[in-house]
């Protein structure tokens, strides 16, 4: 078997950054996980994982949530027949109830099984492999959450394993049920229904940040200080967009991968969809370059606004204590144990007053007019 591999510099951040299971448990579109296209969900075993299975012939669902058994009862019914098999937090022992009839690669399965893959496409002799990322921005505490998916790509079939319950398989159904009359186009219509919820995933996570650095702007300028928050919002949508830069940017080389024609995995009349979504991948990545550039203006900016408000308060600071030298320097002056105009006279007490008054309102009007208090 020969391999080649597709991918890029970008890899799984450090310490797991790129798999993180939503809070609440739930997956993104706020369903309970083992409900989620539950007429596809078939309860028989093997494998012990839960599984989702549908059959296609001829542009038509003709089955869904068959046993996972039966898959080859399918294929060889009919040569027009292609099948999607959904595996959930699947291991070496659920894989290889399908291994040997699809021909599936061992280091494939390996990659299918172990975390934090790269994006990427690899090329077998019989399947590609695929491993992509579904993202999610929480927008309350500005943190990203990523869930890795991995795909077996082969002739008459879709087989995707979902190592969490952060990708959300019903929406995955129902892009398919929506677009029925794609479904003559076989496996390259299945691959074009995960690619599309996934990439458009990436750039709603991408709209959600942009919204969120709009609002980080408009708090820079604000007469109330945001203080720490702001600063602290700031590295958490940083470190956000770091996460998305590793999952995004891949994504151009594995759908650009995935368009070659040598694959021989689309026709003509899918290619233009297949484009559309590398557009939203060209659109997403460069979205994210300039939010990070972005980013990092604001806490730059940040600083520099800091440093501006601080040199206001020290030069306010500096003026009033030279306002307040003034009766200082007088009523030091009229304390003298010497002789002066003045001296023990009652004239001279209201002329230190007036001179104070005078000598330092003189003072006060000078800074006003330079706006300096």
């Amino acid at each position: 078997m020969s391999s080649e591999t597709v991918t890029t510099d970008a890899g799984p951040a450090p310490g797991g950054g790129l798999r993180a299971r939503p809070a609440d448990g739930t997956t993104f579109a706020g369903g309970d996980p083992a409900a989620a296209a539950g007429r596809t969900v078939t309860g028989h075993s093997p494998p012990r994982c839960p599984a989702r299975t549908r059959a296609y012939r001829g542009g038509r669902l003709i089955d869904e949530g068959f046993p996972v058994a039966e898959l080859s009862d399918h294929l060889d019914t009919h040569p027009d027949t292609f099948v999607w098999l959904d595996l959930h937090d699947a291991d070496t022992g659920d894989l290889e109830v399908i291994t040997e009839e699809f021909g599936l690669h061992p280091l494939a399965v390996e990659d299918a099984v172990n975390e934090h893959q790269r994006p990427k496409v690899d090329r077998y002799d019989d399947h590609l492999f695929l491993s992509a990322y579904a993202v999610r921005l929480d927008a309350g505490t500005g943190r990203l959450a990523a869930s890795e998916i991995a795909a077996f790509i082969t002739p008459r079939a879709l087989i995707t394993v979902r190592k969490d319950d952060g990708f959300d398989p019903e929406a995955l159904v129902g892009r398919w049920d929506a677009s029925p009359d794609l479904a003559a186009h076989g496996v390259g219509f299945l691959l074009h229904g995960l690619l599309d919820q996934v990439v458009d995933g990436h750039f709603t996570a991408v709209q959600s940040l942009d919204d969120e650095i709009e609002e980080l702007q408009d708090q820079l300028f604000a007469e109330v200080d945001p203080g720490q928050a702001l600063q602290q919002r700031s590295f958490e949508l940083r470190k956000s967009l770091v996460l998305l830069r590793r999952v995004v940017l891949p994504m151009r080389e594995v759908v650009n991968t995935l368009m070659r024609r040598d694959l021989h995995l689309l026709d003509e009349a899918l290619t233009p969809y297949y484009q559309d979504v590398y557009d939203h991948v060209l659109r997403a990545t460069e979205w994210t370059e300039s939010l990070r550039d972005l980013v990092t203006t604001i806490l730059e900016t940040r600083l520099t606004i800091q440093g501006n408000r601080l040199n206001e308060i020290m030069r306010k600071l500096t003026c009033w204590a030279a306002i307040i030298a003034v009766p200082t320097a007088v009523t030091g002056f009229y304390g003298q144990n010497v002789p002066y105009p003045g001296f023990q006279q009652s004239w001279g007490f209201v002329t230190s007053i007036v001179l104070m008054l005078v000598i330092g309102g003189g003072i006060y009007l000078g800074f006003k007019r330079r706006k300096w208090v």
